[in-house]
């Protein structure tokens, strides 16, 4: 049997690498001031400058603090801490592999030596280890890297490949073909015939993991995403899932920052000046047309303790002055000059913090109301929600009578009114499966429930409609949901979505399109124009919406050639159900005449359908006779396809579905080309 374990002593000293040549931290750390004060400047200076500290820390300044008690050394020593270098920086034991041949009465360490790179300090986030069923000498870890051993775990090779994302979860050896090996990673799935010397990179079904999503205003328009472990893209909303690319060579798609891909923030005045970072507050300001970038992230004063940052740190450009940014720590801090200097607005909003393996005691959420410059919110991973309704320098704790310890997943406020704001809360992380959507209509002194009817899924995030207040949306950990009626009541949207985690969601304004940033199955768009028709018609039990009109094409019914399949037109359209339904759909021309007719299952709730736009031959005499009047039919007479089928010609119609005492009709037109 084989065993890996993580870990997580420390290395002795001696087993440190090498020294780095001139003044480093550790030294600062067992320093005595005496000695420091020693130094020379120019060497106090060269630390400095190694060190990417602040241009206002000079090292005569620096010096001086010292000697005055003002700093000590270990502020000096520390001041670049943080969450990343804990990660990767702590000298621990790491990944070690052992085996033993008496059914786990003793073990022996396979290896001599460290596994350097493999785990750093989170092999919790991995530690899996393979042997081959037919040789027990082949053995595999993975990790970062992901690892081969030929002879019983005495020495490694590295297989990853050129197209293998690092970090690996999953490993399946094929126990009849030896070398076959399918590898899942968060890069997607990987599959290799010959024990990892090359792999084929596997792309579908379409996987990825996005934390978070927005849109700028161009037209038409594109997305952003922070990805886990991908980075973060960009890309038109008019890409539509295919493998196209790999023919053109083109990936729809860009990448504009690696690392693990957090929030986006896009100036409108530009649609070109973008803030978006890594995790634990790595941000960045971004020109995507000239393609430069600047770091953003604010640092603590010397000798106060470092800010602590979420691993998916918020941000948001504030609606009233897009020069404006706030950045959620520990504490709230805003820039007023597109991130170049920050200040603290706020003191510490969480309670306070706890050790770990990453910081906790961050602000998870923040919001500045549309209505009110200055009128501000913010949620903690802790449970903590503050407001402050003048710009900072009053921060009041609204939270008290809210669950308590939960995550604070997001907060909103109303776009149109001023004193209402929604906050969810989400507890998976305590195994608390439960739905928390909380309103107030006062700044939050008083909160409703309005959870009532939501299923029994963690909630990541709610958004009040910009344009209708009476509808919010809601992801949750299986899927989407929406209210027409202001949290009363809820149906599912976007049903033919895979039930995957719901981490954000972004609305579109002017196209009135819903992006949906899924944590496993990409982003997904969502037509929302017809919902208030529907808030509406909220009596009728079946409703069809108007469809957008077609153009017509001499191309439809044709083939390309022998081998190919003929171009069918269809026309989508949407249609709502109180109930799931079978409903006879019907294409009819202005007088009356059923020009085509089917059947279709409707789904409960709002959705989109296929109609072909052939003719019924049995309806051919009527239909020509209807045309007659037509300038369009006299210079194009009607004739049966290529495919043999005879297509509606340009005109206006009318689509009709009817289930059972229920019909709903909607009227459409076909172009002329």
């Amino acid at each position: 049997m084989y065993s890996v374990i993580d870990n997580n002593n420390k290395r002795p000293k001696q087993d440190d690498k090498k020294p780095k040549k001139g003044l480093q931290k550790e030294q600062l750390k067992t320093m005595s001031k005496a000695d420091f004060l020693l130094l020379k400047e120019e060497m106090v200076s060269a630390f400095l400058e190694e060190n990417d500290f602040p241009e206002r820390y000079k090292a005569k300044d620096v010096i001086n603090m010292i000697k005055n008690d003002k700093i000590t050394l270990k502020d000096l020593a520390t001041y670049h801490d943080n969450a990343n270098t804990a990660l990767f920086d702590t000298p621990v034991v790491g990944a070690e592999v052992y085996v033993s041949q008496n059914n786990g009465k003793s073990w022996t360490k396979t290896h001599t030596g460290y596994l350097d790179d493999v785990y750093y300090s989170y092999g919790y986030y991995f530690g899996q280890i393979r042997v081959q069923p037919n040789n027990p000498d082949k053995v595999y870890i993975f990790g970062v890297p992901i690892l081969r051993s030929d002879d019983g775990g005495k020495n490694w090779k590295n297989i990853d490949g050129e197209n293998v994302h690092s970090d690996h979860h999953a490993l399946w050896l094929n126990p009849i073909r030896p070398g076959h090996l399918i590898n899942g990673n968060d890069g997607g799935v990987n599959i290799s015939y010959d024990d990892g010397s090359s792999w084929l990179k596997c792309t579908h079904p379409e996987v990825g993991q996005f934390y978070y999503v927005n849109v700028d205003d161009n037209e038409p328009y594109n997305v952003y995403g922070g990805a886990q472990d991908n980075g973060v893209w960009m890309g038109s909303h008019l890409y539509k899932n295919s493998t196209r690319w790999q023919s053109s060579g083109d990936y729809p798609y860009k990448s504009i920052l690696g690392g693990d891909g957090m929030q986006v923030q896009i100036d409108a005045r530009d649609n070109a000046t973008i803030y978006t970072g890594f995790q634990f507050g790595n941000y960045f300001r971004i020109n995507k047309l000239k393609r430069d970038r600047t770091s953003i992230t604010p640092m603590h004063n010397l000798g106060d303790k470092p800010y602590r940052w979420n691993w998916q740190t918020p941000i948001l450009l504030s609606p009233h002055n897009q020069d404006i940014l706030y950045m959620g720590a520990n504490k709230l801090l805003r820039s007023m000059n597109q991130g170049k200097d920050f200040s603290e607005i706020s003191p510490d909003l969480t309670r306070g913090g706890k050790d770990g393996n990453v910081p906790y005691g961050t602000l998870t959420s923040i919001d500045e109301s549309k209505l009110k410059f200055g009128l501000l919110y913010t949620g903690s991973d802790d449970g903590k929600i503050h407001v402050s309704k003048d710009g900072g320098n009053n921060w009041t704790l609204i939270s008290a009578s809210l669950p308590q310890d939960l995550w604070v997943s997001r907060i909103q406020a109303s776009n149109s009114d001023e004193g209402t704001v929604y906050v969810s809360l989400n507890g998976y992380r305590d195994d608390n499966f439960k739905p928390y959507v909380y309103k107030s209509e006062d700044y939050g002194a008083n909160w409703t429930d309005i959870s009532l009817g939501l299923p029994q899924e963690p909630v990541n995030v709610v958004k009040e409609d910009p344009m209708d207040s009476d509808i919010l949306y809601i992801g949750t950990d299986h899927g989407a949901y929406v209210s027409l009626d202001k949290g009363k009541s809820y149906m599912s949207i976007a049903s033919d979505m895979p039930k995957t985690p719901v981490h954000d969601l972004v609305i579109q304004k002017k196209s009135r399109h819903l992006i949906l940033a899924t944590h496993g199955r990409s982003f997904y768009k969502v037509d929302i124009r017809h919902l208030p028709e529907v808030k509406q018609r909220s009596e009728e039990s079946l409703i069809v919406f108007q469809p957008s009109d077609l153009r017509y094409s001499s191309q439809w019914g044709k083939k390309r050639n022998i081998f190919s399949s003929a171009v069918v037109p269809k026309l989508v359209f949407s249609a709502f159900a109180k109930n799931e339904t079978d409903a006879k759909v019907e294409i009819l021309n202005l007088d009356g005449q059923v020009l085509q007719s089917t059947t279709l299952p409707i789904k409960k709730g709002l959705a989109e359908y296929e109609f072909s736009l052939k003719l019924d031959e049995l309806q051919l005499p009527k239909y020509l006779k209807s045309l007659e009047k037509s300038e369009w039919i006299k210079d194009n007479p009607l004739t049966k396809a290529e495919d043999g089928i005879y297509y509606l010609v340009p005109g206006k119609y009318d689509i009709r579905i009817t289930s059972g005492n229920a019909t709903s009709k909607a009227e459409f037109q076909i172009k002329v080309p």
